[in-house]
């Protein structure tokens, strides 16, 4: 029997005992390491060979990750451990460290348990472990911590002991500064602070294969003295030897991660908000495996023989195929043709998936990143919101119009595998835009559009994605339907951070029930008074209905919600998306008889009262930035500066760390295009760098009018802007 059998036979067997089921992602900055250390793993596991492992990078199973370097998808794989003479079942999601693919780990985390973060020993916590950290605390993860690339410190930077056990502190107390701050609100959640002691940091090289933590030195004896003096000399393989990485991160895996037993319970209340009292909610809680089958779809990919597989984690119940199961937001069943568990690129086959696992499914045909998949309709579990929002678009069509079906179906299918990209088809003119996080994002979408599905296809200019909010409250102003009959009064004013954040984060809904709404608003700094007249929620805009007993409004209400929705897509601008907006609607005036308050009548009506009252509070276009960290050798420093001051950034801080100096920025994404080239040609290719999305800026008054008439132009608007835009 091959030695893959072998194992699929014992993943098979140990799938049954959620107690020695640990489900874990692997999670870090670019290019620390991820990748690397999870081929140790694997090899640990006896599914790799030692020998390839570090340069076969055997989770990035698609070509253009190999050729890139980097991992672009999050890849699952299922391996076995012993430890302390139990034989453990480790189903592992290696997840991509480039922010343009942060959504991927958003996604990996509502699967997993526990987050083995890791972190660069000489770059120390960066921007994305930041981002990794809080994407896995928000989900209820627990995190711990492995120090990648020791090796550096001691044969690069010929650190001594104190140097380098200073260095490695202070990693230490900076990512625990991180979980601190962001747990401390979190009262499901007790001290999930990483240490040397607890044996929850390991330290070691992903690259040569060892590894250390407490409890191993205790075990083999050897202390950072030993792995010095090996280091040294050469002799690494020495050093794999005596303390093997796998063995040290999969010990602390099975030791220090929560199984699904013990996980559930705190688990199920953070991401599912169903009625805690149901037999169902308590099958969850208890990994149930014959209980109702609930499975939250994570990730969607494409198997060119077995079509679309859905993978997820399997809360309650035993998947197996032949099921017929309810995919929430949609009509009808869809019936399960196989169930399978992940080797790496590899999907095996196995009889059934019971509750606590992570399972690979064909047949989902309906389903979704981020659906619920059930055997009984079921409150859906909560949306996997992603933190960063599409900042750069690019039109794609077809060089031949006979391949347009089919890359009409394509896109459809990479928005479903994909939520953080958005697509926009125009049919008619057989131009489709695509949004993404990124310049390298969209890169990889049409690369893999033209290879994978062979459609030849052009793409446009990349266009930066602008959003408009007002600056300051407006006058109450009145819209008149075209037909005279109907008028709304209408004010804005613009919304504090807190409550944004609230609404990107998913904190506060219209899924939500009403009485948990309120108070998240409460605490996010809204008046009590306006938390109970919450209307609607539109991306991060609220509609506040301050009308008293208005005949007919109730029945109108649909179509004026529908009219704020089309001003607050389009707005008064640049047909930019409006953001942070709080509407209040103080009065109405609408006519007796229902055919002269139709959709013509009321959506003209609400849309430019909307418009006219965001003009009156001063609406003005903001920009996406990106925060900028470049690492580059001393005499190179002047024109890295130079390239992110050139680029109408800012430079925040320049500091040594080693033999480089750091410069951090920030500058807007629209000036970012092109930045590779240019840093390479700038530094002779000396530099390394990283951008991470920051959110979005008021753009400067002397650029709003130039920028507001290129977009208008671009789209095609009139160029003139309304008489009563004054002050751009």
């Amino acid at each position: 029997m091959g030695r893959r059998k072998k194992i699929v036979q014992e993943c098979e067997r140990l799938m049954d005992e959620p107690e020695n089921i640990r489900n874990i992602a692997i999670a870090a900055h670019v290019d620390h390491g991820k990748t690397t250390l999870s081929d140790n793993l694997l090899a640990g596991a006896g599914m790799i060979s030692d020998e390839t492992a570090g340069e076969q990078l055997a989770m990035d199973t698609e070509e253009d990750e190999q050729e890139r370097g980097i991992t672009i998808d999050a890849a699952n794989v299922s391996m076995t451990h012993e430890y302390e003479g139990t034989n453990h079942l480790i189903n592992l999601i290696d997840t991509p460290g480039h922010v343009d693919f942060g959504g991927d780990v958003t996604r990996a985390m509502r699967a997993v348990d526990g987050a083995l973060v890791v972190v660069d020993a000489v770059e120390g916590a960066m921007p994305q472990t930041e981002t990794v950290l809080r994407q896995a605390l928000r989900e209820g993860v627990k995190p711990t911590l492995f120090i990648n690339k020791v090796d550096r410190l001691i044969s690069e930077l010929q650190e001594g002991p104190e140097e380098m056990q200073r260095r490695l502190v202070s990693v230490i107390n900076d990512v625990n500064e991180l979980i601190r701050g962001m747990t401390e609100e979190m009262d499901d959640i007790e001290d999930w602070t990483v240490s040397v002691e607890d044996g929850t940091v390991g330290f070691g090289s992903a690259l040569y294969k060892w590894g250390v933590s407490m409890p191993s030195m205790q075990r083999t004896g050897m202390d950072f003295g030993d792995i010095m003096e090996l280091e040294r000399s050469d002799k690494r393989q020495e050093l794999h030897e005596r303390t093997p990485l796998s063995d040290v991160v999969l010990d602390m895996v099975c030791e220090h991660f929560p199984n699904p037993v013990n996980a559930q319970p705190r688990r199920i209340p953070r991401i599912w908000r169903g009625d805690d009292e149901t037999d169902l909610a308590e099958g969850m809680r208890l990994v149930d495996e014959t209980g109702e089958v609930v499975f939250m779809v994570t990730d969607i990919g494409m198997d060119p023989h077995a079509g679309e597989i859905a993978s997820g984690r399997v809360f309650s119940g035993t998947l197996e195929k032949g099921q017929e199961l309810y995919v929430s937001g949609t009509a009808g069943k869809n019936r399960v043709q196989s169930v399978g568990i992940y080797m790496g690129g590899e999907r095996e086959e196995v009889e059934n998936v019971p509750a606590g696992n992570i399972a690979a499914v064909t047949g989902l045909k309906d389903a979704i990143a981020g659906s619920t998949v059930s055997s009984v309709e079921m409150t859906p579990f909560e949306s996997i919101e992603h933190i960063s929002e599409p900042v750069i678009t690019k039109s794609v069509e077809a060089k031949s119009m006979d391949d347009l079906p089919k890359l009409i179906e394509t896109l459809r299918q990479v928005s479903k595998e994909d939520p953080t990209i958005q697509i926009e088809i125009n049919e008619e003119t057989g131009e489709h835009l695509i949004s993404g996080q990124g310049e390298l994002h969209l890169e990889v979408i049409t690369q893999r559009i033209e290879k994978n599905q062979g459609i030849p296809v052009n793409t446009g200019e990349p266009i930066v994605v602008y959003r408009e909010q007002p600056q300051e409250p407006s006058d109450e102003i009145e819209g008149i339907s075209p037909n005279r009959h109907n008028r709304f009064y209408v004010s804005i004013e613009p919304m504090s951070d807190e409550l944004v954040e609230a609404i990107q984060l998913g904190e506060a809904s219209m899924d939500m029930p009403e009485q948990e709404r309120r108070e998240a608003l409460q605490n996010a700094g809204m008046d009590k008074d306006d938390s109970q007249e919450v209307e609607h929620i539109h991306g991060t805009n609220i509609l506040i209905d301050d009308t008293k007993g208005i005949q007919h409004l109730n029945e109108t209400m649909e179509l004026v919600i529908e009219g704020f929705e089309d001003a607050l897509n389009n707005g008064p601008l640049a047909n930019e998306p409006v953001q942070g907006t709080l509407i209040r609607l103080h009065d109405a005036r609408l006519h007796e008889d229902t055919i002269h308050r139709g959709p013509a009548q009321v959506i003209p009506a609400t849309r430019n009262a909307l418009h006219n009252a965001l003009i009156d509070g001063r609406i003005k276009m903001l920009e996406p930035m990106q925060d900028v960290r470049i690492d580059v050798p001393n005499d190179h420093m002047g024109a890295a500066s130079g390239e992110i001051q050139g680029r109408r950034g800012r430079v925040d801080d320049m500091y040594q760390e080693g033999d480089l100096m750091v410069v951090e920025g920030i500058a807007p994404v629209g000036e970012m295009i092109g930045f590779a080239s240019d840093i390479r040609s700038a530094t002779e290719g000396r530099a390394s760098w990283n951008t991470e999305n920051a959110g979005f800026e008021v753009m400067s008054d002397s650029l709003q009018r130039e920028k507001i008439m290129e977009i208008r132009e671009r789209k095609g608007m009139k160029l003139e802007l309304p008489e009563i835009i004054q002050y751009i």
